[in-house]
């Protein structure tokens, strides 16, 4: 049996790898977040997975990043 969500969010996101502290920011469906992770192998996307997870009270495997894997602003989706 699939689990069953009660809707699915897209945001656009922008990031800031290499803060001093990590802080997420929401106005209307744009998205910031501040990450002390470095853009490197990855790390900063999985530090935002994270983030978006806790925030939103989902499962890190409920976040997606659609488009924008190697660049500052992404498109992501969130199931909740």
């Amino acid at each position: 049996m699939s689990p069953c969500y009660n809707s699915i969010m897209r945001y656009e996101l922008k990031v800031t790898p290499g803060a001093k502290k990590e802080e997420i920011t929401i106005e209307g469906d744009k998205i910031t977040i501040r990450t002390p992770k470095r853009a490197h192998d990855g790390e900063a996307n999985e530090a935002i997975i994270k983030i978006l997870a806790k925030h939103f009270h989902t499962a890190k495997s409920n976040v997606k990043i659609l488009r924008g894997q190697t660049s500052k602003i992404k498109l992501i989706e969130i199931m909740i």
